[in-house]
């Protein structure tokens, strides 16, 4: 899944070429929303918020996209051939100059902007660790966030992944960042003390930033996906392993660094 990093450099690459441009057509796969709608608009923003990319429109519309696993935006000059069947376009919107399609993405909508604040998926995400503005007030609401009671006996592990607690995290940032601040994965949220809190929630917000503005190619990990290696660290091999039931996605870990030598 897309995580936070990749939606903002995808925004920062459609944005200088739609933001400030009037649609002149637009096209959904059925069933899908009226985005008819918003032909003879102009495209006021592109912003990714977590894992979302959302952009509005002049008309007070505003279309939100979530990539899930395989979804991608793609921008093309007109007449430009596609890197991939039209049969697979979810999205398409044309403005002068330029055509963006968004392939595969399971979740398409369009709805009035004066409802964001009500919208299931945007209004309950938590403080958004590419938010240029991310700052003291966002950070503190974060660790109240990870510190809420219903989230006390999830594994640190666990409660990264929860965009109602932070918003951007993903798979790969999630075990990068416990390894660099050497806390085990499997460590219950009210275990740990606010300092490894907010050192976890400053380190995901370095990891995030220094990856969105790099080209797609992340640079080195450590843990993530790197199992049955030697740890960079210590050269302890890496373990990995399904952790949590609501988010059953892979946890990898260097069980000295990380203070679960006893681990399963």
């Amino acid at each position: 899944m897309p995580e936070g990093d990749t939606l903002f450099r995808t925004a920062a690459g459609l944005r200088p070429h739609l933001v400030g441009r009037v649609v002149t057509a637009a096209r959904a796969r059925r069933p899908g929303p009226q985005i008819e709608r918003v032909v003879g608009s102009t495209i006021d923003a592109v912003e990714s918020q977590g894992k979302n990319l959302v952009i509005r429109f002049d008309n007070g519309l505003e279309v939100r996209t979530h990539l899930r696993m395989n979804g991608s935006w793609h921008r093309y000059r007109p007449g430009e051939p596609w890197r991939r069947p039209q049969a697979r376009a979810r999205l398409v919107l044309e403005v002068p100059g330029a055509v963006a399609v968004c392939f595969d993405a399971p979740v398409v909508e369009l709805f009035e902007q004066r409802a964001e604040p009500l919208h299931a998926a945007l209004a309950g995400l938590g403080p958004d660790l590419l938010h240029p503005g991310f700052g003291e007030s966002d950070a503190a609401e974060a660790r109240r966030r990870l510190r809420d009671p219903a989230r006390a006996e999830l594994t640190i592990s666990e409660a990264l992944l929860d965009q109602r607690a932070l918003a951007g995290i993903g798979n790969i940032w999630r075990n990068e960042t416990l390894f660099a601040e050497r806390v085990d994965p499997l460590a219950p949220v009210g275990s740990l003390d606010d300092a490894t809190i907010d050192r976890l929630i400053a380190t995901a917000r370095r990891l995030l930033v220094a990856s969105a503005g790099q080209a797609p190619r992340r640079g080195r990990l450590h843990v993530y996906r790197r199992a049955g290696r030697p740890c960079s660290r210590c050269g302890t091999i890496i373990r990995s392993g399904p952790l949590g039931a609501a988010l059953p996605r892979t946890t990898y870990w260097c069980p000295r660094c990380q203070g679960s030598e006893g681990a399963p």
